[in-house]
């Protein structure tokens, strides 16, 4: 039976003491990808991993890595997680200014490509996008920290996502990320989102499956 939707733990509230244990923890609870956050001080007010970690870690699991970057020049580190291992890679809109570009180097490597957009950002500033990305990411929460409350109007967004998706037959997945937990999970669920990232909620076992 198909799941409801695909779950992508994320290792930003991990222990990062012992990331191949959390890992052992996404798999054990069904995770379907693992979601790595990159941040950088700029783009987000927060520092976290590298490629180094990423390419550590590739040996660790035969799950997909969706890496996240929140960073502000996103061309100058596609290649370093390409070469780490990572199979998904997302950039954010508001950092991007030639993101089409972006996007067929990520294909051109053979890897799957996503944007995603903050709260603060509406669908149609990546109308342009939309035929050509694997993924689109819906930040619920201002990006940088972990535990944070879900902007609960951003999913209106997924709902313009999948209703643009099915009108013009694009094949894109919609992803949601923040404040996901046993209560808003339902609602998630209900705007049509594909793939759900969470962090704290998981590693508390709130959505355990």
């Amino acid at each position: 039976m198909k799941k409801p939707f695909l779950l992508a733990p994320s290792l930003l509230s991990a222990d990062f003491s012992n990331l191949e244990a959390s890992i052992r923890t996404i798999e054990l609870k069904g995770g379907d990808f693992i979601h790595i956050d990159v941040m950088d001080g700029h783009f987000v007010p927060n520092l976290t991993i590298g490629p180094p970690v990423v390419k550590a870690l590739r040996a660790k699991t035969t799950l997909p890595f969706d890496v996240h970057l929140m960073v502000t020049n996103p061309e100058a580190l596609i290649d370093a997680f390409i070469d780490a291992g990572a199979d998904w890679i997302t950039f954010h809109a508001e950092a991007a200014v030639h993101a089409h570009r972006l996007v067929s180097v990520i294909h051109d490597a053979g890897k799957k490509a996503g944007i995603s957009i903050v709260p603060s950002t509406p669908v149609s500033s990546i109308l342009e996008l939309l035929p050509f990305v694997d993924l689109v990411l819906i930040m619920t929460v201002n990006p940088g920290f972990g535990g944070q409350e879900m902007i609960l109007s951003c999913l209106e967004k997924v709902r313009e996502l999948k209703k643009i998706k099915h009108e013009r037959d694009f094949s894109y997945i919609v992803s949601v990320d923040g404040g996901v937990n046993a209560k808003t999970l339902p609602l998630v669920i209900d705007a049509g989102t594909d793939l759900v990232v969470s962090g704290s909620a998981f590693f508390m076992g709130e959505l355990d499956r």
